[in-house]
């Protein structure tokens, strides 16, 4: 059979889409290629949140593009997700040695496409189409780390599109309207994970707070999302749970109280602010104000004092002024993230944002991202140093990524942690003594803690 490249662009959602299609792709015979040069089929999953991430899709598809045109003319090429829903047939029309393009809601029809295309029944598939129910048919997982060793994390995504329509986003164009399976189905699929081995679950959605608002009732106050939870932590033999990416409006007191009263929970909030202006959250249509959110960081280091939070942040949104982005930077040091992403606001063709006045000259965006990275980093490495000397819980996934001969793991507040140990400890929950701090890297030893 032939064999099958990869490559993937933008967030955890994508990347679990892309496990799925390459887990049914080896369903039916095909091998997963290292590279593009040894692989037959050649499949890009794209990201449109940014400008900078479709060119880097664009740009890499039309040099391969020109590349087997010359030596490996027989080679399929394919654009999948985000950027393929919202261009369809265009990217075809712009790109000629495209074969494929398949959007957010048909992942599962991969293989099959594939299929037809090599056997030649078709010629070029563009399906960008909705399909109802596609949230629920995208279940396959690849369990495999970098050393051949069965995973102990995994990704479960528990439902699809959003229905915020922030002015600057362009993720309900592509993914649609949300659409929730059910607690059932999601629990079947966390238990199979957990029989193969996987230690901690990372649910995964849009917005995934907002899970089943619509479908499932409120019940003893709390949420859809919190009764999946709750269900989910009861699965025997599962360590952890994480969730991502929430929303600040979906932070009501039972997900608070419930890092409180569930264990398997961890003490790590991923929570966007997007701006520390309310003027700028207003024009963002965000749903909340610098004061609500404030009160929600307070709200969860008052459940779990060593919650580790992280954060998303545009700079440079239409009409943000000096005045705005300080706001945006007092924010930051008031709050002190653990870390956050910062970006560089990009125009979204048919968002709001994209027409509003007062747009920004690059040189002023380029300028306030640098200086509130800085003051990200800064924080982000002394609040990494104050952690030297202590002692954490990790759960080891597997080698370094930076250096295989080491092993790595996540503390329960999503640090990473860099260790010397053997391939016994993979999938161990271990305490290992952090003996030094990089900005975004803690480095421990086990052996002074008798568990090396």
């Amino acid at each position: 059979m032939p064999s099958v490249f990869l490559k993937t662009y933008g967030c955890q959602m994508n990347e679990r889409d892309s496990e799925a299609v390459a887990a049914q792709l080896v369903a039916k015979g095909y091998s997963l290629a290292p590279s593009e040069a040894v692989a037959d089929v050649v499949l890009l999953n794209t990201c449109s949140v940014r400008d900078n991430a479709e060119q880097k899709a664009v740009d890499k598809m039309t040099n391969l593009a020109g590349q087997f045109r010359k030596q490996r003319p027989g080679v399929l090429l394919g654009f999948l997700g985000c950027m393929a829903q919202s261009r369809g047939r265009e990217l075809i029309d712009q790109l000629p040695d495209v074969d494929l393009v398949v959007g957010t809601q048909k992942f599962h029809r991969v293989a099959d496409y594939v299929d037809d295309l090599l056997a030649g029944r078709r010629d070029k598939i563009v399906d960008t189409e909705e399909e109802r129910g596609s949230e629920a048919a995208i279940k396959e997982h690849l369990l495999t780390g970098a050393a051949k060793s069965k995973s102990v994390t995994a990704f479960v995504s528990i439902m699809q599109g959003c229905n915020q329509y922030c002015t600057f986003c362009i993720v309900p164009y592509t993914r649609g309207q949300e659409r929730s399976r059910t607690i059932p189905d999601i629990v079947a699929e966390c238990r199979e994970l957990v029989a193969r081995g996987v230690k901690e679950i990372t649910l995964l959605g849009q917005i995934v707070t907002s899970y089943g608002r619509r479908e499932i009732p409120e019940r003893e106050g709390k949420s859809a999302f919190v009764q999946l939870i709750e269900t989910v932590h009861a699965i025997e033999g599962l360590q952890r749970i994480r969730f991502t990416s929430p929303h600040p409006k979906g932070y009501g007191d039972d997900l608070v109280a419930a890092y409180g009263r569930l264990p398997r929970l961890v003490e790590s909030a991923h929570l966007p602010v997007q701006s520390g202006s309310d003027r700028v959250l207003k024009l963002m249509h965000r749903g909340y104000t610098r004061a609500r959110f404030l009160d929600i960081i307070a709200k969860l280091r008052a459940v779990k004092p060593a919650m580790g939070i992280t954060t998303d942040i545009i700079v440079g949104f239409p009409g943000e002024t000096d005045a705005d982005f300080a706001e945006t930077l007092s924010l930051v040091r008031e709050v002190e993230f653990d870390n956050a992403f910062v970006f560089k606001y990009s125009p979204r063709r048919d968002t709001p944002a994209a027409v509003m006045p007062d747009q920004l000259p690059e040189e002023v965006i380029e300028a306030r991202h640098a200086e509130l990275l800085a003051a990200v980093n800064v924080i982000a490495e002394r609040k990494n140093k104050a952690c030297e000397g202590s002692v954490a819980e990790i759960l080891v996934e597997g080698p370094s990524r930076k250096n295989a001969a080491r092993l790595e793991g996540r503390t329960r507040s999503n640090k990473i942690v860099v260790f010397e140990g053997s391939e016994r400890h993979i999938g161990q929950v271990m305490d290992v003594k952090i003996v030094h701090a990089a900005p975004f890297t803690l480095y421990g030893d086990p052996a002074i803690v008798n568990l090396g």
